[in-house]
């Protein structure tokens, strides 16, 4: 079944049109709450949100759905993505609800759902969701409604469990660290996480007001962060999204360091405590270099497909425990069952205090391939797939690059694009492949 509004990281979209509106998130959690009630018992589900202005009408709109459909409703107000997954499990609730556009304007929003384990759910499960969006609405009888209430203590029982991801004989004490939390989920959480762990803590993107989420601030707008790093002299910056399940991070000298160079560290810093890594899974945008350096420490990589949830399944599959993607999302399966920027954040700040090696230092070997991306509008049922000449071009291309580089095409899943990336040790070439396959497409 081809899935009508569920995408690569749940329902997202422009607020007012068509499926981020009340009506449809009404008709939403009546159906998701048809689906939990089939598996027996009264459901209980988790609701958090990040700053949008949007978020009160959706979670309303929510909330009465989840009613409608037997299903008990805890609200914890503004969270970031995996505080909302960590509490699902700990107050073992059967469901999360995430209402997030993640790093979007605050003119979008979506919706994302985590299991019972905190876990992103299967493809099959969102199947059995839009099914149930196209029967009619079951109501419940007065006496089995849902019931609604607030958890108080949200924010401090996630503060705490991101602090206890944390080395308990290391400390932060000594270092100043500008905390920018996108005005999103993050900013009343992040900067008391890295200040309890005693850094001295400067707060950017801190001042949500429901318009500023993501606008000039955040991991996806790091200048703010570095030109902060260095007004204040500060030892590091770490740049969160929207809902905080992404990193940045800058050092004193204002080196922006991407997800592909921290997934690195992370196994650096496991193997130097002589723990056992098997291997590690970035996706098909993850920086050639970083799998080249990863395979010369014995640790093998595989890709997935781009998005955090493949990459947690490829790992589930596997048995392992680290991987993540070039836009900072890191998974660290033995920490929390999803992408959390702050934990991210911690693990690598405690890298860099167990070796009393800087992030630069550490990465001294690891020097990025420069990559060319070209977005090429197709027309109207332009196949690509069956181009002979982009065949050949891409067959020539792969075996001149050899081992210096790598080809990717891919379809855009939301517009009438391919995208045609190379990677290579020499930018120019890199560049020039790329053209030669663009020119493939549009012949």
């Amino acid at each position: 079944m081809t899935r009508k509004y569920f995408g690569t990281d749940g329902i997202r979209g422009t607020v007012g049109q068509a499926p981020i509106t009340p009506d449809f998130m009404l008709r939403l959690g009546h159906a998701v709450g048809q689906v939990l009630r089939k598996q027996g018992g009264k459901p209980s589900v988790l609701i958090g949100k990040d700053t949008r202005i949007s978020g009160y009408m959706i979670e309303s709109a929510l909330e009465a759905g989840f009613a409608s459909a037997g299903v008990d409703v805890l609200l914890t107000g503004p969270l970031p993505t995996p505080g909302v997954a960590y509490l699902t499990r700990a107050l073992r609730q059967n469901l999360g609800v995430v209402i997030s556009a993640s790093h979007n304007p605050f003119a979008d929003n979506g919706i994302k759902f985590f299991s019972a384990k905190g876990e992103k759910l299967s493809d099959e499960w969102e199947i059995a969701v839009e099914l149930a969006l196209e029967n009619p609405p079951t109501w419940i009888d007065s006496a089995n409604l849902g019931r609604a209430r607030r958890i108080d203590d949200a924010r401090g029982r996630y503060i705490e469990f991101c602090k206890n991801s944390f080395g308990s004989d290391l400390t932060l004490k000594g270092l100043k660290i500008v905390v920018d939390a996108a005005n999103g989920a993050a900013y009343n959480v992040a900067p008391d996480v890295f200040h309890e762990l005693g850094a001295e803590v400067i707060s950017i993107g801190c001042s949500p007001n429901g318009f500023n989420i993501n606008d000039g601030f955040g991991a996806t707008s790091p200048a703010a962060l570095v030109k902060a790093v260095r007004e204040h002299g500060a030892d590091y910056g770490v740049a969160l999204d929207g809902d905080a399940d992404r990193l940045q991070l800058v050092d004193a000298q204002g080196r922006l360091f991407n997800g592909d160079e921290l997934l690195y560290v992370l196994v650096a810093d496991r193997l130097g405590q002589g723990l056992l890594v098997p291997g590690a899974v970035g996706t098909l945008m993850t920086n050639m270099a970083v799998e080249l350096a990863l395979r010369a420490l014995d640790v093998d990589f595989v890709r997935a497909k781009v998005g955090d949830r493949y990459v947690l399944e490829e790992l589930s599959a596997r048995g392992w425990q680290l991987g993540g993607e070039g836009s900072g999302h890191l998974l660290a399966l033995d920490k929390h069952t999803t992408g959390d920027g702050i934990v991210s954040a911690l693990l690598v700040l405690q890298a860099v205090s167990r070796t009393g090696l800087s992030l630069a230092q550490q990465l001294a070997k690891v020097t990025l391939f420069p990559q060319t991306l070209i977005n090429v509008r197709l027309k109207a049922g332009q196949d690509w797939k069956s181009n002979p000449r982009l065949a050949q071009e891409h067959a020539e291309v792969t075996a001149e690059l050899g081992q210096r580089g790598r080809v990717l095409i891919r379809a855009s899943g939301t517009e009438p694009l391919l995208r045609v990336m190379v990677e290579a040790s020499d930018a120019s070439l890199a560049r020039h492949c790329a053209q030669r396959m663009v020119d493939a497409v549009q012949s």
